[in-house]
């Protein structure tokens, strides 16, 4: 018998007695970030609920989540429902709740999710795979500071564009290039697709080198393979890049890619996040 995944652990949900769609959850210590869990995870939380559902059409083409809390330690509970079928696509909502102190569900996220039947047609990438070094040739990633346990739950082979040695004000770009996949061999599929997508740090870390409070408000990640590519991926490595776009009044956006190693575009993502002075 083989043991569970960690991330598998995470992702745990029982199905409520009552309404289809309804399922209870408990955070993952394994996964935790700074002050909650590593949005990677919430984002796979929701997608795997939507997964979960009995009324499923196809496969997920697209996702949002929207961090309107912090997730806190404990128990949680979600509801994915299916507010519009059509012939090929699926349109969802899901909310993820946890009880206050007086009991009552206050909403923490809100997340929608398109799904689809996809068809055989004739395919194209406009966005080139960078040109680096094989996963081999690059040193694998130290485990940075204490209490970020969601980290050591992957290995990560920097390329170019590491987390600031020095905070100084020196930064001059955004870019990061990175090799990445689960440290416990996992083989990938929609959830640690959508989980992988928020890998990458604040990119005003690096384009300011000042280490500035900062968190995901929203994060958008497209699904450009369907499960057939993600087989074809197996355990292996995926090649990531994230670059800011525009730092602004207290917010900026960020852009990343998933790539295979065989050059296929998995993923892409854009996200909001807000920083503090």
């Amino acid at each position: 018998m083989t043991a569970t995944h960690t991330f598998d652990k995470a992702l745990a949900l029982k199905p409520g007695p009552v309404r289809p769609g309804h399922y209870f959850g408990v955070t993952s210590p394994d996964y935790w970030n700074m002050v909650g869990p590593f949005g990677g995870t919430t984002a796979a939380i929701v997608l795997q609920s939507v997964l979960s559902h009995p009324d499923l059409l196809g496969a997920p083409i697209a996702i949002t989540v929207n961090y309107a809390s912090a997730v806190e330690a404990g128990p949680f509970e979600v509801q994915a429902t299916p507010v519009r079928t059509n012939r090929s696509t699926q349109h969802w909502t899901i909310h993820l709740t946890q009880a206050d102190a007086n009991g009552e569900q206050q909403v923490n996220t809100t997340a929608t999710v398109v799904t689809a039947a996809r068809r055989e047609t004739w395919r194209a990438s406009d966005i080139p795979v960078p040109q680096v070094p094989p996963p081999a040739e690059v040193a694998r990633m130290n485990i940075g500071p204490a209490g970020v346990a969601w980290l050591a739950q992957y290995e990560l082979r920097p390329i170019s564009g590491h987390v600031p040695i020095r905070w100084d004000g020196s930064g001059d770009h955004s870019e990061t290039r990175i090799w990445l996949r689960d440290a416990e061999p996992r083989a990938l599929d929609f959830a640690s697709l959508a989980s992988m997508s928020d890998m990458f740090y604040p990119r005003i870390w690096l384009r300011r080198a000042r280490h500035v409070p900062a968190g995901t408000v929203s994060i958008t990640t497209y699904f450009h393979a369907g499960k057939t590519e993600l087989e074809a991926v197996g355990t292996g490595y995926l090649l990531g890049r994230a670059t800011g776009q525009r730092f602004h009044n207290g917010f900026f956006d960020q852009a990343a890619q998933l790539w295979s190693e065989a050059g296929e575009l998995l993923a892409t993502s854009n996200q909001i996040v807000y920083f503090k002075e």
